[in-house]
Parts: structure tokens; sequence; C-alpha cells
């Protein structure tokens, strides 16, 4: 089968958000203890949000120190601080939004779904209201006795205003499982072998009648997985899925998908069966056939990208050989092998896939880039369980997760140059682009820096005190970001044009060329310490420098030339 991907998706950059920690827009629907965990916390209430993030203060004093109480503090960030800070993501240059799960869930990061076709109602305007109604509402599985809370109808205005703004939006399908709050799943514990809802998930043993023992997604009993057979979801959890997949992608039900979202970002993919995909695939396009499908894969991906799956995925196959050539790994990786990691990449997908594939940085599910980048020990990268573990300090390890230094963001800004001229789709994870730092989860989700909110310095780090740093957004480094999402924005060859390695002298100098329409553009940069010696085309221009270029330059250490040849 021939992939066909979404045209749209070849020009966009994304920006993923991570919503329980982007913008708090409305205080009086943060959550309240209840929301957040089944047992009282006497004192608890949302944490400040410039707090030193290993700091513990508050009600988090009773408890026994960071890790007891840092997956129960809630800051507040919500749908409607999203919409409050709009012109900010135009401005930085943002066209389309990836938000991760926003229905309703107990945990910060929503993926224990209560259910599929209600959004969080702390991410609303009207907590208890919607839960009065929730309460009232004695819905099943039925979209017939599904009601809209206020919550839900802001979603879908969310969506109008950012497809007003020329923008778009994907959200996050977690299908594979949900939580033990998940309505049918209540059900269950509630009626055991007597549930409507008995066969919906993977019960490994009953016990008795109501008792019974149930397979978790990879051994978290707080994510019951879905029944299913080899190849597909059982057929009522499918249903209801694909009801709830409508809902969002069509809220009017009048055939037009023009108020609903841009598709879709998958969780966990590879747990699925293939064939719940590829029927699910051809609903959603029946719907909107210009619809957006990324998914969760972390190694390669090739039997999902065929035309009857997914669309793209969340790229870290590139992101891995990225932050190893852009980093002071040792050994140093050569730019001939960088070239024959992305060719091996691009060449195992089909050629349109390979312009909309989301190439990150960094996500809510590794280490921020610039504390990765900080870490070179921990590079080159292996595979995905290698990059996640050797991230993460929850159960001790080497890695520094102070704020980096002046060396490390140049690192990354030349990642990011690459990011935004090599081929696919750049996406960007939210604050990365202010320099935020921090280990993987849950360092990774700490709350957005913001220019109008006071953050305390930092001044400890997992293991005791660090060196005091002060944390406010980089504007630097957001300025720098904007001219490079602009310089993509700008030239179609960056986006859609073919590319050419070019032959380069130093083997940490990588060059290439993209070319569309009688465009040219030459792209060089210097990952070594020493100044390079570059060929350039004649009459060119410096498109990062504005300046013209001589046919021998200078590249140097660490720098780049962005080079446009005179059209001929």
């Amino acid at each position: 089968m021939k992939a066909h991907v979404p045209d749209w998706a070849k020009d966009v950059v994304w920006y993923q958000i991570f919503p329980e920690r982007f913008r708090n827009g409305c205080p009086a629907s943060d959550p309240r203890v209840e929301d957040v965990t089944d047992h009282p916390i006497e004192g608890w209430t949302t944490s400040r949000w410039g707090q030193d993030w290993y700091a513990v203060e508050g009600w988090e004093a009773s408890r026994k120190g960071f890790w007891d109480s840092v997956y129960l503090r809630r800051f507040g960030g919500d749908l409607v601080g999203i919409r409050d800070r709009l012109d900010y993501l135009q401005t930085l240059g943002i066209t389309a939004l990836y938000l991760n799960p926003v229905f309703w869930a107990q945990s910060l990061h929503k993926y224990d779904g209560t259910c599929f076709h209600h959004i969080d109602p702390t991410f609303g305007p009207d907590r208890e209201g919607d839960l009065n109604r929730l309460a009232e509402a004695e819905e099943t599985e039925d979209p017939s006795t599904w009601i809209w809370t206020a919550a839900d109808r802001y979603f879908v205005d969310l969506v109008a205003e950012i497809h007003r703004r020329g923008m778009r939006i994907i959200i996050d399908g977690v299908f594979n499982h949900a939580g033990r709050h998940f309505f049918a799943f209540q059900d269950l514990l509630r009626n055991g072998k007597a549930s409507r809802y008995a066969d919906w998930f993977l019960i490994k043993q009953w016990n008795s009648d109501t008792s019974f023992d149930y397979d978790g997604w990879f051994g978290h009993k707080a994510l019951p997985e879905f029944n299913r057979t080899p190849e597909n979801l059982i057929a009522p959890v499918k249903q209801y899925i694909f009801d709830c997949t409508r809902r969002w992608m069509d809220p009017d039900g009048d055939g037009d998908p023009a108020d609903g979202v841009d598709g879709w970002r998958l969780d966990v993919a590879f747990c699925v069966p293939h064939g719940f995909w590829r029927a699910w695939r051809s609903h959603v396009k029946r719907i909107n056939p210009e619809a957006y499908l990324t998914a969760e894969i972390v190694d390669l991906a090739k039997a999902y990208l065929q035309g009857d799956e997914f669309d793209a995925v969340m790229n870290y196959m590139w992101l891995y050989p990225t932050v190893s050539f852009f980093s002071d790994a040792q050994p140093p990786m050569t730019a001939a092998a960088f070239r024959t990691a992305l060719d091996d990449l691009r060449h195992a997908y089909p050629e349109e896939v390979s312009f909309v594939v989301q190439n990150l940085l960094d996500s809510h599910d590794v280490g921020r880039v610039a504390s990765v980048l900080n870490n070179p020990s921990m590079l080159p990268v292996v595979n995905f369980d290698h990059y996640f573990n050797a991230s993460r300090v929850k159960h001790g390890g080497d890695f520094v997760t102070a704020r980096p230094g002046p060396r490390v963001y140049r690192h990354l800004q030349q990642a990011v140059l690459f990011q935004m001229t090599y081929v696919g789709a750049p996406m960007i994870y939210y604050g990365t682009e202010v320099g935020m730092w921090g280990a993987n989860d849950p360092d990774d989700r700490q709350p957005m820096l913001w220019d109008d909110l006071d953050f305390d310095d930092e001044t400890l780090g997992p293991w005791g005190a660090v060196e005091r740093s002060p944390r406010k957004p980089d504007a630097e480094l957001f300025a720098f970001y904007r001219k490079a999402i602009a310089l993509r924005a700008g030239h179609p060859s960056l986006r859609r044009g073919s590319l050419r390695w070019l032959p380069t002298e130093g083997e940490r100098v990588l060059a290439f060329e993209r070319r569309l329409d009688g465009e040219t553009i030459r792209v060089y940069l210097n990952s070594s310490d020493q100044r390079e010696t570059v060929a350039l085309p004649e009459g060119g221009q410096d498109l990062w420098h504005d300046r013209p270029v001589k046919e021998t330059e200078l590249l140097e250490p660490r720098g780049w030339l962005i080079v446009a040849s005179p059209a001929v």
C-alpha cells in the first residue's frame, strides 16, 4: 500500500504541551486532594508554580521527602492557560500543537483515564459544576447517554480558536489501557463477574465471583489493560474507542470535521494489535481524510508506516544520533557515522513519511535535552531503554541535574538548527525554547518558565545542595528558536526539498543541501572544537548572518553557515 500522509503536516512546527505544567489560567478549577488521590493528605493544596523543584514545602514536609510527594503535586495547569498563551506560541512560530492527555484522569499525566469521552474537569473553567453534572448524568459506554461538560465545551472552543489562527492540534489517544477509576473498571470492581464490563479487561484469574487479578501495563496495576485478541481489541472496547474518536473529531456530529481535532498521537502504540490500528485508521480517515496520526514507537517503526496504520512517529530514532553527534560524547561521533544513521532511518520509511515524522530533541518521557547534552557520559545512545534509564535519578546514578553552562546551550543551538533544516517536521517540548533543564520523569515535567512569574533559584538537586542558579526564561535562546523557525517557515526547500549530503574535510563537519523549485540552501555545521575550512557556492548568501559568503570560508568551532545559492 502506498503511504499517503496529510500534506499540511509537511509544513508545521510542532509544540508539545504537558497541560498540567504549562500555564494555570483558571485557579478556581484547580485540583482538590480528592481529584489527586483516594487517601486524605492533611493540608494538601496546589503547589506554588515557582518553587525550587527539589524543595519540599507546606503539606510535603509531613511526608517522607521529595520522592514521596512529587507525584502528588499539582500546579494547576489547564486548557485556559494554554489558550491564554496562544499569542506566545505564535510569536515563537509554532503552527501545530500536540497535547499530552486531556481526558478525565486522576494522575498528573492523565495516562490513566477515568473515561475518554470527557475532558478532565480541572482543565476547564468549572470543575465543581462539571463534577456535579457528571455525578448526575448516569452515563454508560453508549454515546446517547453522554453529556457535554463545561470543560468539554471549552476544549471545543479552544480547537476553534486554534483553527482560527491557522494552527493545528492533535491530542493523545491512550487506547491500550485505562486507569483503575475508569468507569468500566469501577463497575467491574463493584459487580465482579456480573458486571456488563467483565470482558473489557485482561483478567488473569478469578479468585471468586467478585475478586480477581488482572494485567496492568508493564506490570503497573494502576493501568489495567484492555482485553484483546492477537489481532484486535475486543468488540465493545473497540466500539467505545471509535465512538470517542468521532466525538472529538466531529464534535457537533454534522459530518464536517472542521470543528474537531486534526489528529492523534497514539500512546504505547507498539502494545496494541495491528488489526485494531488498521481498523481505527480507516475509521479516522472516513471522518477526516487529512487527519494526522503519529505513534509512540521508540525504535524502528517500519511495520507501522506502510500506509495502513500511522502517518508518522515521534522520531526517537532521529533523536538518538542527533544528540550524540552534537554533544561532547567520547569518542566523538563522526559526520560520516551520523549521515549513515540518518540515511538508514530515512530509507526505512516511505519517502512521504520522512517529511512528516516528528523530529524531537526531548519529550515528557526522556531527560531535557539541555541536561542530556550536559551529561555526555551517557552518550552515544544505544537504544531507548539506555536513553530512558541513563537520565533517570530516582534510583541513584550520576546524572547531573543542575543548570547547564553556556557550552551546552551552544551544542543545543546547533542541534536546533539541524532540526529546523533537515527532512521531517520539528517538534519542540514545552520550555526547551527557554532553556529548561532536568533529568527524566519527573524532572522533565516541571512547571513552564514564564517571565511574568517569580521563580525560586535552584539550590537543590536529588542528592542535596547544588550551586545556586537563577530560574527564568532564557530570552536569548527563545530569540534563537524564533529565528530558526522563521528560517524554516520562509524557505519551502527546508520543509519539502530534496536532501543531498555535501563532502567536507573535517570529520565533525556536517554539510547538506536542500533543493526545491530552483531554491537551493546549503547547511554547514561544525561540531568540532577547531576551525574548519569549507568550500561554498560562488555568489552565495549566508541567511543566518545576513552576509555574502566567499568561495572558501572558515567555519568557527561549534559554528554554522546556512547558505542560499543564487538563482539560476
